[in-house]
């Protein structure tokens, strides 16, 4: 189970941190994704961890400005969001899954059976 925490109403060029727990399994092995979809659009990708090695990868508007962490400890995964603007209006939803092969990432919601139940991220225009 994911359970997300986070999110918001942030004015342009503020930041925010959205959590994602994961409860009844471990994640080693997992790759967990961040995923949003704005208002009257499809669910896109925004970044990527791999559990183990603790690698990443953003879609190019996250990248310099978003950034995706992990704690083995807590079991929980963290987007962090800063210089927000507009068109980051969305919401913003946490997935996990285990990938085909070693060293992969999942960048497509179809690759994905574990979603956390989505939090709502605004930034007034």
């Amino acid at each position: 189970q994911l359970i997300q925490s986070g999110g918001g109403r942030v004015q342009t060029g503020g930041s925010l941190t959205l959590s994602c727990a994961v409860s009844g399994s471990s994640l080693n092995g997992y790759v967990m994704g961040w995923f949003r979809q704005p208002p009257g659009r499809e669910r896109q990708f925004v970044a990527v961890i791999r559990w183990n090695e603790d690698m990443t990868y953003y879609e190019d508007f996250a990248r310099g400005r978003f950034t995706v962490s992990r704690d083995n400890g807590s079991n929980t995964g963290y987007l962090m969001m800063n210089s927000l603007n507009p068109e980051d209006t969305a919401v913003y939803y946490c997935a996990a899954d285990v990938p085909p092969r070693d060293h992969a990432f999942l960048l497509r919601p179809l690759d994905y059976h574990n979603w956390g139940q989505g939090t709502q991220v605004t930034v007034p225009s």
